[in-house]
C-alpha cells in the first residue's frame, strides 16, 4: 500500500510511528514559518520542544528579515539555515552572520535577550531564506545557568557517508560521530541528504526520536510521507526510512526524555509557571539587558499587543 498519511486521518500509521505531524503556519518579522513543536499531538521530543521550518521564501530588493529584540528564560536556540543569511544579536554583546551550513547556539538560562534579522548589507539585493529554528528546554538544574552564545561553522561539523546518504550533524551523538556543541543534555540532532532509493535508519540509543521531511518524500513499509510532516517514532523500535524516486532531505532529532513538563508562554519555557510569570514581569519593567546594535525597538509581550490593537479599533 502507498498512501499519504494524516495526522486527522483515520488510516493505521505504520508499526514504529506514534504521530505524524503536519506544521502550522505562523508570521515572524514579516516571514512565514511552519510550526511542528510544540502540537497537540506532542509537545517534546526529547528536550526539543520547538521546531519552525523558515520558509523557504524570499525578500524583494530593499526588503528583510526584522525579527526584533525579544526574550528567552529556559531554553537554548538552535539556528540552522539552508539558504540566505540572518544578523544574530543579542543582550551578551554578539554580533554574528549566520550561513548556510552554521550551528548557532544561544543558551538563554535565566535571562537574555536577541534579534534576528537581515543585514543591511544585503538588503539591497533581496534574497532567499530557508532554514530551520529549534528550542531545546534546559533540564530543571540548569534552567537558571547564566546565558551564554556559541557559534559553530559548517566546517567544524561532522559529515558522514555511506550508501547513498550524507549525514551532517548538527548537535549532539549519532551514528558514531559527535558535534561539537555543548549540550545541556543528551541528544542528537542532524541534516540528512539521500539519493533516491537511500535508506537511513533511525539512530538508537536515544529515548525520543523523530525525523522532519524537509524534501522529497520517504516511506516505511510502503507507506510514503512527503515534505512538511514530522514522524515521531516510538521508543526502542529499530527504524529505517526509504527515500523516494526524487531522493529526500531530513532533519533527525530526538534525545533523553526531559525531567518533567514545561510549561511555554510566547518565548519563555520553564518547569515553573511562576518563574514564567516573573520573566513576563521583567520583560514589561525593561528588566532584561538590551540588545548592543539593536536598541531602539523591541517585541511588546503579547497581552501588551492586544490592549493596543483593541483600543486602535474603539
Amino acid at each position: 500500500m502507498s498512501v499519504e498519511q494524516d495526522p486527522g486521518a483515520s488510516l493505521a500509521l505504520p508499526a514504529g510511528i506514534d504521530h505524524v505531524i503536519i506544521p502550522r503556519a505562523h508570521d515572524i518579522g514579516g516571514f512565514e514559518v511552519r510550526r511542528a513543536l510544540p502540537a497537540r499531538e506532542r509537545q517534546m521530543v526529547g528536550p526539543f520542544i520547538f521546531f519552525d521550518q523558515m520558509g523557504p521564501g524570499e525578500f524583494l530588493s530593499g526588503h528583510g528579515l526584522d525579527v526584533r529584540p525579544h526574550p528567552h528564560i529556559g531554553l537554548s536556540t538552535v539556528t540552522y539555515l539552508f539558504e540566505g543569511a540572518i544578523q544574530h544579536r543579542d543582550s551578551l554583546g554578539s554580533d554574528q552572520p549566520i550561513v548556510p551550513g552554521d550551528v548557532n547556539w544561544m543558551t538563554a538560562g535565566r535571562g537574555i535577550a536577541h534579534s534576528e534579522r537581515t543585514a543591511q548589507a544585503l538588503r539591497p539585493i533581496g534574497g532567499k531564506l530557508s532554514g530551520i529554528q529549534s528550542w531545546v528546554a534546559l533540564p530543571k538544574a540548569a534552567e537558571e545557568d547564566a546565558p551564554a552564545f556559541v557559534h559553530h561553522g559548517a566546517a567544524t561539523l561532522p559529515v558522514l557517508e555511506d550508501g547513498g546518504a550524507r549525514v551532517r550533524l548538527i548537535a549532539g551523538e549519532a551514528f558514531g560521530a559527535r558535534a561539537p556543541v555543548v549540550t545541556h543534555s543528551p541528544l542528537f540532532y542532524a541534516d540528512a541528504i539521500l539519493a533516491a532509493g537511500a535508506a537511513l535508519p533511525i539512530p538508537d540509543g536515544h529515548d525520543e526520536r523523530a525525523a522532519y521531511v524537509l524534501e522529497g518524500e520517504v516511506s516505511i513499509a510502503g507507506d510514503r510521507f512527503t515534505a512538511g510532516r514530522m514522524l515521531v517514532f516510538r521508543a526502542g523500535d529499530h527504524m529505517s526510512l526509504l527515500a523516494g524516486p526524487l531522493g529526500a532531505r531530513l532533519l533527525l532529532l530526538g534525545g533523553a526524555t526531559m525531567d518533567g513538563p514545561r510549561h511555554i508562554f510566547w518565548n519563555f519555557v520553564s518547569s515553573s509557571r511562576e518563574r514564567i510569570e516573573h520573566a513576563k514581569a521583567d520583560w514589561k519593567a525593561g528588566r532584561f539587558d538590551r540588545v548592543p546594535g539593536d536598541d531602539q525597538e523591541f517585541i511588546p509581550l503579547p497581552e501588551e499587543r492586544v490592549r493596543v490593537r483593541a483600543a486602535t479599533r474603539e
